[in-house]
């Protein structure tokens, strides 16, 4: 178990003073908030350019491509400048980054143009890369070890509140009006980025003038890789994670999609069915915490993700009707916990190699730059419905990893 040690050098075990871990617990938890709040905003930006650009859903999902594909790039070398620096300065980089690439939406709406706003996410993505790098192991050691799944799924329940906002305010902006024309439908876009600059820019500020403890762990500062690989748990969780986020983004991205072209939905209506997906989620995700003090974390998402799995085969194969939309909503709920506790269970008992660990993981999160091109083609080629086969498969993999791949062991 990492310390914590303050600014007066004084350190501090992860399982005592617990009060002592409040302020910087509060403090790091808005940052779950922000990057939920951007990540749910792509679902409603990829039907939006469908619209205005006349572009495919595989196409569009270019939106998810960059933003995610930042993650694979950006993680590892988030993660080496966070144990050479610390996680304070990671953070402010990482919100620095956030900033500088929702200003950039607006010379992007003013030019129309489609590659410099994938560049604006890109850069953005790149901010929440270094954050969630920074903010998930954080909270895991910020006391006792065996609570870790706990806090992270608390911290998480918080993102949850972003993902809520982030359809909310997009419907707002993007389709209060329909067929909006190029230069509107760009006009649309810059409103919200700008406004989200506006509060990453004053959270920065926050972060700069409070003092925040600082994880040390001098061993884990003279580690490599070399030891790394060893362990099977956290090997699983990477894959695990990899499919995790891929499957939920392929569901989020293609959310409305489904909607509008299965159910006849206007695209306002299906952004209001997913923000109410996305309350579904934020429920998800205090009730999973609330039944981890009951069941173990591994359990309950074996449990889930079997159901998960239940939900999208049922969609897809249209064995519910006009009641499918409510199928995908409800799949929100078990989806609520499934990246905290892989995130978890995949860097439990890594030791020094904590941090490390944690990269890889966040660097596994480019499974929602890979997969949604991929179904967004079958989609073009089948069906919407039977696209949703994709994710259902990914989840079968994430229930053998809660119920077997996740107990923490090294190679034999």
């Amino acid at each position: 178990m990492a310390s914590i040690q303050t600014n007066a050098n004084a350190t501090l075990q992860g399982g005592s003073s617990p009060q002592k871990y409040l302020i910087p617990f509060a403090l790091v938890t808005s940052l779950f908030f922000l990057w939920g709040f951007a990540i749910s905003m792509l679902d409603v930006l990829n039907r939006h350019f469908q619209k205005i650009l006349n572009i495919s859903r595989a196409e569009s999902a270019w939106v998810q491509v960059c933003t995610f594909g930042a993650y694979f790039l950006m993680a590892l070398p988030a993660g080496y400048f966070i144990k050479k620096y610390g996680y304070k300065k990671g953070i402010l980089t990482g919100l620095g980054l956030y900033a500088a690439g929702a200003f950039l939406v607006y010379p992007a709406g003013e030019a129309q143009s489609w590659p410099l706003f994938l560049i604006a996410l890109f850069i953005l993505a790149c901010g929440l890369a270094f954050l969630e790098t920074a903010a998930n192991p954080y909270v895991t050691v910020l006391g006792a070890p065996e609570r870790s799944e706990f806090r992270l799924n608390l911290a998480q329940s918080f993102n949850g509140f972003g993902v809520f906002m982030g359809p909310k305010i997009g419907a707002l902006f993007l389709f209060a009006t329909e067929n909006a024309s190029l230069e509107v439908g760009f006009d649309k876009v810059q409103q919200p980025y700008v406004l989200v600059g506006a509060l990453v820019s004053f959270v920065a500020i926050l972060f700069y003038f409070t003092p925040l403890p600082e994880i040390k762990d001098e061993q884990e500062a003279q580690s490599d890789n070399t030891g790394l690989f060893k362990f099977f748990h956290f090997k699983a969780g990477v894959v695990a994670q990899f499919l995790n986020v891929g499957a939920q983004v392929c569901v989020w991205g293609f959310f409305i999609n489904y909607a509008v072209e299965t159910l006849a939905f206007s695209d306002a209506k299906a952004a209001n069915y997913l923000a109410n997906g996305m309350i579904v989620f934020m429920i998800g995700r205090f009730a999973g915490t609330f039944f981890m003090r009951f069941i173990k974390p591994s359990q309950l998402l074996g449990i889930y993700s079997v159901i998960m799995v239940g939900l999208l085969v049922a969609t897809s194969l249209d064995l519910l009707g006009a009641y499918s939309i409510y199928a995908l909503m409800l799949f929100f709920f078990f989806q609520s916990i499934t990246f905290p506790t892989i995130f978890a269970l995949g860097v439990k008992d890594m030791g020094i190699y904590t941090t490390q660990a944690s990269s890889y993981i966040i660097m596994a999160i480019v499974g929602g730059a890979v997969f949604p091109p991929i179904m967004g083609a079958m989609a073009d080629n089948t069906s919407i419905a039977l696209s949703f086969l994709l994710p259902a498969a990914m989840f079968a993999y994430v229930a053998w990893y809660g119920f077997s791949g996740s107990q923490a062991r090294a190679n034999s």
